[in-house]
């Protein structure tokens, strides 16, 4: 089990110890794959590790994968995608990965051949339940989550659901060398993101200027 986290002064372990080990179990393997990327390990990670393990398995996919058939919506940024990313082997610049900015530790794990999908998330009392995981001696929650997510069995720590995706997956992966430029901007538009209004061809950012998050200054 990774013990190491933000405050202990173990960097250099990590580094030359935890990453190189021959006889690393699978889950601390991933663990330190994941923490390499941030010179620490967190709980967030943790369950990145552990949703990514589950949600490939519960549609039948091994993981890590090396092709593009596990497609993994994420419902958040930050820690977590590096603990599924490490678990999965999917990852945003192989466009096997979309991040939703839901604010939620979950994600949505798709076979693109079958088309079969399932949500996975922590169960809501994780937190409380981490502490009869961990050792009996910690009085840290945050110690207690680290260690106690590493070994909850999945029925405890997690929860999946069989789901149906509002739209087809082939427009969500679109095709590759499809490219439309907007009538407004004149930006290049790729992946079949383009939004036709009136016989024009625009993009998203101009078509919902409102939704935006910053405004041009013309």
């Amino acid at each position: 089990m990774l013990e190491y986290s933000p405050d202990e002064e173990a960097i250099d372990i990590l580094n030359a110890t935890v990453i190189r080990r021959s006889d690393a179990s699978e889950m601390d393997a991933l663990l330190a794959k994941s923490a390499a990327r941030h010179q620490y390990l967190c709980p967030r990670q943790v369950l990145g590790v552990r949703i990514g393990l589950a949600g490939a398995q519960a549609i039948g996919l091994d993981t890590p994968r090396r092709d593009k058939r596990l497609m993994i919506f994420v419902e958040t940024d930050g820690c977590f995608i590096s603990g599924v990313e490490a678990a999965t082997g999917c990852c945003v610049h192989q466009r096997t990965m979309r991040i939703l900015d839901y604010g939620k530790v979950a994600a949505v794990f798709v076979d693109v051949t079958t088309g079969e999908a399932v949500r996975v998330a922590p169960r809501k009392d994780i937190r409380q339940r981490a502490w009869n995981f961990a050792s009996p001696k910690e009085k840290r929650r945050y110690y207690a989550m680290l260690h106690g997510y590493q070994v909850m069995p999945d029925d405890i720590l997690l929860s999946k659901q069989a789901i149906a995706l509002q739209m087809p997956l082939s427009e969500i992966i679109s095709r590759s060398g499809v490219r439309a430029n907007c009538d407004q901007c004149g930006e290049e538009i790729i992946n079949e993101r383009e939004v036709k209004l009136d016989g024009k061809t625009f993009c998203q950012g101009c078509t919902e200027s409102q939704e935006r998050f910053f405004s041009l200054n013309y």
